[in-house]
């Protein structure tokens, strides 16, 4: 396996902090950040969100939607669910980020949200010409499979479905790195210069070890208060999304400068 590590007993959030999905979304719909506080003007330029493992698009279409009232123009994986091979998910990914970054005429932002995030990564590694900046949303970068025993057995067992053939799901084989090994490769790879990268994660995560979200790559780690699935409707988090198209706007801004990455910033959003 690419990841053998399991959250210890002690530390390991329990999963019924996932149920507050309903109280953080209600809570979005009383924040300025909603109605576009804090959102820079997108200028049309391209935003992929990539949802996250057994997710589709509609996981994240409430953010896309706000995005697009925000001057981007928010695209869809066409995924209904998340369950596919890595590898050959990355690659349709990549022509669709060229076909939209070709029409717009600049490079374009991408957004994944736990799994997500990891092909995200995978993208801005593999086409720093296509993506300007990246931001993944407890996406356990650095041991893929931190997650909590119950998610973790529902991996494999999609996996072994996905071995005896059920379509659209991957294979042990993409686990253990005969599938995929360009992807394991590239995602344990620094980000390019030029390409702006925000970690977003939780202590109380219920779902996937906070620890493992921390990549060295980043250029800033962000915490903050939310359950993992509720990402995609924490206030906190379109907060920390907000602040990162803003910093991926004004890198570009200075083009010509060097990327920082000597200092790694840590931070956490209300």
């Amino acid at each position: 396996m690419k990841a053998t590590s399991f959250i210890s007993r002690s530390s390991r959030p329990p999963l019924w902090r996932e149920a507050r999905l309903g109280l953080e979304a209600a809570r979005l719909l009383r924040d300025p950040v909603l109605r576009g506080q804090g959102l820079p003007d997108g200028r049309g330029r391209p935003a992929l969100l990539i949802p996250g493992f057994l997710a589709g698009d509609t996981s994240l279409a409430l953010m896309g939607d706000w995005l697009r009232r925000g001057g981007y123009r928010a695209c869809r994986t066409g995924m209904r669910v998340n369950a596919g091979c890595g590898g050959t998910a990355v690659t349709r990914l990549e022509q669709r980020l060229e076909r939209v970054v070709r029409e717009q005429g600049q490079r374009a932002v991408v957004i994944g949200q736990s799994r997500g995030g990891s092909f995200a990564k995978v993208l801005a590694v593999r086409r720093p010409d296509l993506v300007c900046g990246l931001v993944t949303l407890g996406s356990p970068h650095v041991d893929p499979l931190a997650v909590h025993p119950v998610v973790r057995l529902h991996v494999e067992a999609v996996g072994r479905l996905g071995s005896l053939g059920a379509p659209g799901l991957f294979k042990l084989s993409c686990l253990n790195d005969d599938c995929c090994s360009s992807f394991w490769q590239e995602l344990a790879k620094p980000t390019p210069a030029g390409v702006g990268f925000v970690s977003v994660y939780s202590r109380s995560d219920g779902i996937v070890d906070w620890h493992a979200c921390l990549d060295p790559a980043a250029d800033e780690q962000v915490e903050i208060s939310s359950s993992h699935v509720g990402m995609a409707v924490s206030p906190a988090a379109w907060k920390a999304v907000a602040s990162a198209l803003d910093g991926f706007r004004r890198a570009e801004a200075r083009r010509g400068t060097a990327k920082p990455r000597a200092v790694r910033k840590l931070r956490s959003v209300a």
